[in-house]
């Protein structure tokens, strides 16, 4: 009896200390401060930012985004006491709730009513502060979208500020908002309360780039980034793993790949470990090291290591051709690049290797570290697994990437690890991922949309993944969805379609979704897969310089024929350009966006964006809810008496035509006009007399339709899938100075 006495009177004594601390430091009430005591005993909040939310000017509407039952007692006891409380029907009747209610007004939630009331206008007029609890869904249907909507409308017509709140970790608490068990439940979650700074109406939608007056894309936008600046920006990639390892569990299977191995995030952690040990003895710190290795567990653990060593990762393409290779070696100085015997005599890389050490680097083979593992190695990796080796900050380089060259020579592009996560993270806020998922990446990892979306995503986020060596086996990779039955899968147009031809009904039907990139989606790709396997394929818009991904559609905002909406972060800049009448060159900045290139000219040498912003190179056109269309590439316009014709444009045109077949429109030299257009096409039926018709119908000027076309087994393309403009242009020269053309 005693003892509980004991305990009872020190349980009332923290409780009473910490109730004085947060009301001294946070300017609670003493009520308040009583009520939140235990949340922060329990929770260990992180409550910093909090201040912000209380000293925004009045008026103002604080928008939370509502995950567990526990928010809106937070929010009562955080938010200033003359805050008027939206509460849902749940909360407002809850008896639990009833001593929480009592620290400030509160209405029931009737979206029927309440957020049409003038009332609440004229709440917010009069200085007043109003919080709405919004739905957590990353991917909101459209009856909850309306809320956004109503806020935003309701914010315009008072001239109030609007401050996002988002409770990170909260998504994970058993009692959630939604009454749905969450994918991962933890009753004792760190909570870390994340508020940005009050904007009025009209800031967030400048903000969003759009001309649109009152735009609850602008609001949407905003929470986003809420949801965004919970996840710490202080990681290096070994420790965000490490993170999710501790979040979803080190036993929880991570990884598997086409040889059966799986691995968990302890054992892949600990692997991790002991190769960056390894690396430590023929490396230094800061220094590239090239991987040029498959999609597969030994991939990610060698760039996992030399995360944790503090090397960078400089990820070879051995599809580039052994002069792209070597050039890519001697632009980034690398010294060492590691690599597997088995795999390069099982993809016959005999002529790359030699380039590798043309380029002044040594080979070493993983098959060659595993002798050096001694059993007191292992025991110290598996003991040791959460450590990383060598401590560095997370805008130190991570990995560096090389440019598609899909229309000239390859460039180096440093990525920080700050870059990766931040990345990883904007799709987790845009597109809706869980622990429940199943990942299938095809895409090589020396792709950066391989690499991140593919891979690093799912790792940090608790999706189980499986990596298969190749993109090409076009047969097989069918076979492996129907075995592993993948909820979200990762692919360009061009695998795509040629996955669809070899499948079987129903051997995909297990997606929940699909993300494309690389390239545009055709019609007949998208029709194919919505009609055989009811998958929606959600195109994304990205470039290696952005980590990659910079735009996306999602299964509730999806809009053909765009790439989407930009991620949560990101801003854009669209400057005018000659010959086109609507949209501009696109211009982007954000906490992706690389720290800069290295260039064959000055090899080893980080050249950094002068002002923050990336040259994207494409020709975009945005509307008023902000979705980005595609209309074509800068380097992609043809100067033709005079006029800039779009390539792009021309050969989007050409695809509606024959819509089965693959085209690529190129400009060569012309001794006349400066240059002329020729169609490169596996359409065996194509031919001028039918283009002549296309473009009177579609009204495009008699310049822009090819005068040429020459006819094709095969489009050359890239590794990541892309069309390979310069191979392509090459082979309409050759075949032109041959007269094979039609």
């Amino acid at each position: 009896m005693v003892l509980i006495l004991a305990l009872l009177a020190a349980t009332a004594f923290v409780w009473c200390l910490t109730a004085i601390v947060e009301k001294v430091r946070l300017g609670l009430s003493p009520a308040q401060a009583v009520l939140y005591a235990p949340f922060k005993l329990i929770y260990r909040i992180s409550d910093s930012r909090i201040d912000i939310a209380r000293g925004a000017q009045a008026p103002v509407v604080y928008v939370v985004t509502h995950q567990s039952r526990i928010d809106p007692a937070l929010m009562l006891s955080l938010l200033p006491d003359e805050t008027l409380h939206i509460l849902d029907q749940a909360s407002a009747k809850s008896v639990w709730m009833e001593p929480w209610r009592e620290l400030a007004r509160t209405i029931a939630f009737n979206a029927e009513h309440v957020f049409v009331s003038r009332r609440l206008v004229r709440v917010l007029k009069g200085k007043g502060r109003l919080a709405v609890y919004i739905p957590a869904a990353v991917e909101p249907d459209l009856r909850s979208f309306r809320l956004y909507r109503a806020v935003i409308r309701i914010a315009m017509q008072a001239d109030a500020r609007i401050v996002p709140i988002f409770i990170g970790g909260a998504q994970a608490l058993p009692f959630h908002a939604s009454g749905r068990t969450p994918a991962l439940r933890r009753w004792f979650p760190r909570l870390d309360i994340s508020v940005l700074e009050p904007m009025t109406a009209p800031e967030l939608v400048a903000r969003n780039g759009s001309p649109a007056t009152r735009n609850a894309y602008a609001l949407f936008d905003r929470m986003a980034e809420a949801r965004l600046a919970s996840t710490n920006p202080n990681l290096t990639l070994f420790q965000a793993v490490r993170d999710a390892a501790e979040h979803f569990g080190p036993g929880r299977i991570a990884l598997e790949d086409a040889t059966g191995n799986r691995l968990s995030y302890r054992r892949l952690l600990a692997g991790a470990s002991i190769l960056g040990k390894h690396f430590t003895k023929f490396t230094t710190p800061g220094e590239a090291v090239g991987v040029m290795l498959p999609n597969a567990n030994a991939t990610v653990l060698a760039l996992l290591g030399l995360a944790s060593a503090g090397r960078v990762s400089a990820l070879v393409n051995y599809t580039a051709g052994p002069a792209n290779v070597e050039a890519a070696v001697r632009t980034a100085v690398i010294r060492i690049v590691l690599s597997s015997r088995a795999f390069v005599e099982k993809a016959k890389l005999d002529d790359v290797v030699q380039a590798v050490e043309a380029g002044g680097a040594k080979l070493v083979w993983l098959e060659d570290l595993q002798p050096g593992v001694t059993g007191f190695g292992k025991f110290c990796a598996a003991l040791l697994w959460r450590y990383p080796i060598y401590r560095q900050k997370a805008e130190n380089p991570a990995v560096i990437l090389f440019t598609s060259g899909s229309e000239g020579a390859p460039k180096a592009v440093v990525l920080s690890h700050r870059n990766l996560i931040a990345n990883a993270m904007q799709g987790e806020a845009r597109v809706t991922v869980s622990c429940r998922d199943v990942a299938l990446n095809v895409l090589p990892m020396f792709h950066s949309f391989g690499l991140t979306a593919g891979t690093l995503l799912p790792l940090i986020n608790g999706v189980k993944l499986f990596l298969y060596p190749s993109p090409l086996h076009y047969k097989l990779i069918p076979e492996v969805a129907r075995r592993l039955k993948p909820s979200v899968m990762f692919g360009a147009d061009t695998f795509l379609a040629q996955y669809a031809r070899a499948a079987a009904d129903g051997d995909f039907s297990s997606l929940r979704f699909l993300v494309a990139g690389a390239e545009a989606v055709k019609t007949q790709t998208r029709r194919v897969w919505r009609e055989r396997f009811d998958t929606e394929i959600l195109e994304g818009y990205g470039l290696t310089e952005a980590a990659p991904v910079a735009a996306v559609n999602t299964a509730t905002h999806n809009r053909e024929g765009t790439v989407g909406r930009l991620l949560p972060g990101m801003r854009m800049r669209i400057e005018p350009v000659e010959g086109v009448a609507e949209g501009g060159r696109l211009f982007l900045a954000g906490p992706n966006v690389m720290m800069g290139y290295m260039t064959a000219d000055r090899p080893g040498e980080l050249q950094p964006l002068a002002d923050g912003w990336q040259d994207t190179g494409d020709i975009v056109k945005v509307d008023n809810e902000g979705f980005v269309t595609i209309t074509g590439r800068a380097a992609r316009f043809a100067k033709i008496a005079g006029e800039m014709i779009s390539l792009g444009g021309v050969e989007m045109l050409v695809q509606s035509l024959w819509p089965e077949e693959r085209h690529a429109i190129v400009s060569v030299p012309d001794r006349k006009r400066g240059e002329r257009i020729v169609l490169v096409t596996t359409a065996t039926q194509a031919d001028a007399q039918s283009l002549r018709k296309l473009g009177k119908q579609a009204g495009i000027a008699e310049l822009a339709v090819p005068g040429d076309i020459i006819k094709v087994a095969e489009i050359p393309v890239l590794g990541s899938g892309k069309t390979d403009y310069g191979a392509t242009r090459a082979l309409a020269i050759e075949r032109l100075n041959a007269g094979s053309a039609a």
